[in-house]
């Protein structure tokens, strides 16, 4: 059993392999290392979380740094999920959030189907809303 005290939080991206094994192990598309590398180079903010040298998991942050802001990659190994290892990474990233969003941002996220409660205790919403329109994406 992982103790959430012998956890490693770093605040710097993962290594590219590491970050493409636990987007492998999480069912997760992946892509090259080039860009993969390139990615995680261009986000504003990384949490990443390590048991025993091992990437267990992580968050990140893109966007403009000022106004918007969108949450990615929310990502921990399904055997250590229910730990309360992604509820460490989004309260970093709540923090981080806090200190760096403007009053009037807009902060985004794609929440995985049946994940939506989780992101809800952190006061995101689901849309459509009446009031702020239909959410959309496109995915290339």
């Amino acid at each position: 059993m992982v103790n959430i005290d012998s956890l490693i939080v770093d605040f710097t991206a993962p290594r590219v392999e590491d970050f493409l094994s636990l987007r492998e192990k999480s069912g997760r598309q992946n892509v090259s290392a080039k860009d993969a590398k390139a990615s995680l180079d261009n986000s504003l903010f990384h949490v990443a979380v390590y048991f025993e040298e091992q990437l267990v998991g992580m968050g990140r942050v893109v966007g403009d740094g000022v106004m918007y802001f969108y949450v990615q990659d929310i990502v921990v190994l399904p055997d250590y999920q229910g730990l309360g290892i992604g509820a460490l990474i989004m309260q970093n990233i709540e923090n981080y959030l806090s200190s760096t969003a403007i009053k009037g941002s807009t902060i985004g996220l794609l929440a995985v189907k049946g994940k939506e409660a989780f992101y809800a205790r952190y006061n995101y919403i689901e849309r459509p809303n009446a009031s702020l329109g239909h959410g959309m994406c496109k995915f290339i």
